[in-house]
């Protein structure tokens, strides 16, 4: 299993484009991605549970993946955070 946390920088927060994106990220990989924010988790494959988690700019979220490709995942996940959140 790995983890990483991310702080979200994108001035409207996690809102329906970046959702989007990440959900298509999420998909790539044969691994398990949950995010985990203010007492909510969402896999992270799945765009309205991502929208429905109300992730704002300035919230701090864990980012878990566990599976087969978790060390790809978390690798390119982190970039993809880094670029686009």
């Amino acid at each position: 299993m790995k983890q990483f946390s991310y702080i979200i920088k994108d001035e409207i927060g996690l809102h329906a484009r970046p959702a989007g994106m990440l959900a298509k990220e999420a998909k790539k990989y044969q691994s398990t991605v949950t995010l985990s924010c203010k007492g909510k988790s969402a896999a992270a494959s799945k765009l309205m549970a991502i929208m429905g988690m109300g992730v704002k700019h300035g919230d701090n979220v864990e980012v878990t993946i566990e599976g087969a490709d978790e060390d790809t995942a978390a690798a390119e996940l982190q970039k993809f955070f880094r670029e686009n959140l």
